[in-house]
């Protein structure tokens, strides 16, 4: 079987408190993304996970994560897992929960586990806060850890998304660390609902003040793509990728670094 798990971008992140167990509360509304990694999965007479593109040792793979989950409930036979690495880590583009989610996913069909929606994401949400986004990948509010969703009406159809990969990285544990939750912010349910042009001055990303001032070239990546003409740019996540949404298809020569332009 093969698959082809896709990326995401943050319509706004708000970091709204940290818990005791570690963990941070958030708001963000998430939104699919014709980006795609290639997954295989394959019969075989062990469990193994071969990476092409970045290097993932098969023990911090996100993906045996998700088997090991499903270990334990199911005596299902060992797989084989191709996994071509199109989308960056560490860009904020969720591709290893996107990964993980398209995984459960194939096994649940495979080998026909029967699970519903809700198991597939609570699966999901065990694995990593990102995943249960990907089960139902439609555009949607997230909060609590990143595993409460909630499908929102909303639609980039008609727009173009520029997308910038740079060459520095910020784990997600490090932007995280860098930054105090808790700035008030207006709801992001209300913020979506405005005109995509109005988003600029109320659509914020609370890793940007860490990340940009870490990188400056992230700001100065974000503030090309409105020189450019984007009706709104962001960073994506905790980063590194940034974004611009555009109302027509354009081009950009003054940046240097990895650029994807996406019709969605």
């Amino acid at each position: 079987m093969i698959l082809f798990p896709n990326a995401k971008i943050n319509l706004g992140l708000h970091i709204l408190e940290k818990k005791a167990d570690g963990f941070h509360h958030i708001e963000s509304v998430i939104y699919p993304l014709p980006y795609y990694d290639v997954l295989e999965i394959l019969p075989s007479t062990r469990y193994r996970v071969v990476t092409y593109g970045d290097d993932i040792s098969e023990d911090k793979n996100i993906i045996t994560k998700a088997w090991q989950i499903i270990g334990k409930k199911f005596n299902i036979p060992d797989v084989e897992v191709h996994l071509l690495k199109n989308i960056p880590l560490e860009s904020g583009l969720g591709g290893g929960s996107s990964d993980a989610a398209h995984f459960i996913m194939a096994l649940n069909s495979l080998f026909s586990l029967g699970l519903s929606k809700r198991e597939k994401e609570k699966t999901a949400s065990l694995t990593g806060s990102d995943c249960t986004f990907f089960i139902e990948n439609r555009p949607a509010l997230v909060s609590g850890k990143g595993d409460r969703v909630h499908p929102v009406d909303l639609s980039l159809a008609g727009r173009y998304i520029v997308l910038v990969l740079p060459d520095c990285k910020l784990s997600t544990p490090e932007a995280y660390a860098g930054i105090k939750p808790g700035k008030k912010h207006k709801p992001l349910n209300e913020i979506i609902r405005y005109p995509v042009e109005k988003w600029k001055n109320e659509l914020v990303n609370d890793f940007e003040s860490y990340a940009f001032a870490k990188y400056p070239e992230l700001g100065k990546i974000k503030a090309t793509l409105y020189d450019a003409g984007a009706v709104y740019a962001s960073m994506s996540g905790s980063g590194s990728a940034v974004f611009g949404i555009f109302n027509a298809p354009v081009d950009i020569p003054e940046l240097n670094h990895r650029w994807k332009i996406f019709s969605v």
